[in-house]
């Protein structure tokens, strides 16, 4: 198999054709791409439990009033959290600077003070090997490099446009269609 180009810290953003339900207006950060597969967190779809309701334990790590987000399709009774961190002893994924996955045998204690910030994640989005190449070749997807407030920011269910409208052009035009193209 040849090298593939990895897009880990780059936003995916559903191009309006994509109308699976999973992503339908999505924006998803690539933690993790090579020849393997690829493996994203859908940012923009909170749900409506809370961080203490679910995870208590991770009350100290994340504000137990935030919205746990629906990360995708694949595992969704797992959580993953997304942090920036102080302490890079802590992460076990680099996505992009500070920012990452905390490793698996991270200390919830040590997560608490070594990170800055942090968003829970039930599930994640997953490609195989080729898949998301073959999805980008369909355009379904629009690359975005990833914006400061982009993770963190609020509230994440406008991200999807607040992108589009960064990027300009036909782009913020797409920001602003209708869900339904026939009700223009």
């Amino acid at each position: 198999m040849s090298s593939v180009e990895s897009l880990a810290a780059q936003l995916l953003i559903a191009t309006p054709s994509l109308q699976d339900p999973n992503f339908l207006r999505t924006v998803v950060l690539i933690a993790a791409h090579s020849e393997e597969g690829a493996l994203g967190l859908v940012l923009n779809r909170p749900t409506d439990t809370t961080v203490a309701e679910a995870i208590a334990e991770l009350d100290e790590i994340v504000d137990g009033d935030e919205p746990i987000h629906h990360g995708g399709p694949v595992a969704p009774d797992g959580v993953i959290l997304l942090g920036e961190f102080d302490d890079p002893e802590l992460v076990g994924v680099v996505i992009d600077g500070d920012v990452g996955l905390p490793s698996g045998d991270a200390d919830l204690d040590r997560l608490a003070i070594g990170v800055r910030r942090a968003r829970v994640f039930a599930g994640h989005a997953g490609w195989g090997p080729g898949q998301l190449e073959a999805e980008l070749a369909e355009d379904a997807w629009i690359v975005e490099p990833l914006g400061p407030d982009d993770l963190f920011g609020e509230p994440s269910d406008g991200l999807w446009a607040r992108v589009l409208e960064r990027k300009g052009g036909r782009y913020a035009l797409l920001a602003r269609m209708p869900l339904d193209p026939s009700v223009n």
